[in-house]
């Protein structure tokens, strides 16, 4: 099942997708969905499939949901270790070695309110000058650490800040639109193995593909459900937020976003999420 979220009847809803349609789930977000089914003795996809309107429409996917909290996981694939320790210069394999270690890299990326959905505007910060997507896999958790869905994230990142010194990492990753999700939840059933995937990413400016890139989901370091149990040590999640699962698409510094650069992350089994970058 595809589920996500529509603008109908002037609000925020809840939608299964299908054959090119919206099916509203009228009176629910994907948030309500995910704290309603289990007092419906319900799944989450049985209750979005139960109260979704039978007839279909022609709309859009808007973001797929209001994230509770968001978390990023980092150094999980080859690529992005080894580029990290290049461009910071740290001999002793600083992001080596957090891609070999037992404990994964987990850092807090904001809530709902540097989020932003398909078609919306990501951002690139002012006092920056290497602000890079990053595109990845993401994970819509549930209660204890369900995992209830998957889309695609950019985990857009101020990589000069990073590099200026590893403990600016909150700047580099949190401000406002530096999360893109979208276009819509694969719930699990659908979805079987997601480390199947031919994730791709371009960058465009005008006309011109100034970056393209690509990864399989296959070099992931981690099991997800390693990183879900480690996010969830001490520290109890709530339903209803999303973990990014890392990125192994490196975009250089040639290639920067600038104002009005379009990016787009492509997966087949998933759909596609794509956004113009603006100042903020």
């Amino acid at each position: 099942m595809k589920l996500g979220q529509v603008y109908w009847d002037g609000r925020l809803t809840a939608a299964v997708f299908r054959d090119g349609e919206a099916h509203p789930i009228p009176g629910y977000t994907v948030l309500a969905l995910i704290e309603s089914a289990p007092r419906k003795n319900l799944t989450f996809a049985q209750m979005a499939a139960e109260y979704a309107a039978k007839g279909g429409e022609r709309l859009e996917p808007a973001i797929p949901v209001q994230p509770r909290e968001v978390w990023a996981c980092g150094c999980t694939y080859e690529m992005s270790a080894s580029f990290r320790d290049a461009e910071h210069g740290t001999r002793e394999g600083f992001y080596r070695h957090v891609y070999e270690a037992p404990r994964p890299e987990i850092f807090f990326k904001g809530t709902a309110r540097v989020c932003v959905g398909p078609g919306a505007r990501i951002g690139i910060r002012s006092d920056a000058k290497f602000t890079a997507p990053e595109p990845e896999l993401a994970v819509l958790l549930g209660q204890g650490g369900q995992v209830l869905g998957y889309t695609l994230a950019n985990d857009v990142s101020a990589w000069d800040i990073e590099r200026e010194n590893p403990l600016y990492l909150p700047q580099s990753k949190v401000y406002s639109a530096c999360c893109a999700l979208g276009p819509w939840w694969v719930t699990p059933d659908e979805l079987a193995n997601p480390y199947a995937l031919e994730m791709a990413c371009t960058v465009r400016r005008g006309s011109a593909t100034i970056f393209e890139g690509s990864v399989s989901t296959s070099k992931l370091n981690r099991r997800i459900e390693t990183l879900i149990e480690y996010l969830l040590r001490s520290n109890p999640v709530p339903a209803g937020s999303v973990l990014l699962t890392g990125t192994g698409i490196i975009v250089p510094q040639e290639a920067a976003l600038a104002p009005g650069d379009t990016v787009t992350i492509r997966v087949e089994e998933i759909g596609v999420l794509e956004n113009q970058a603006a100042l903020v």
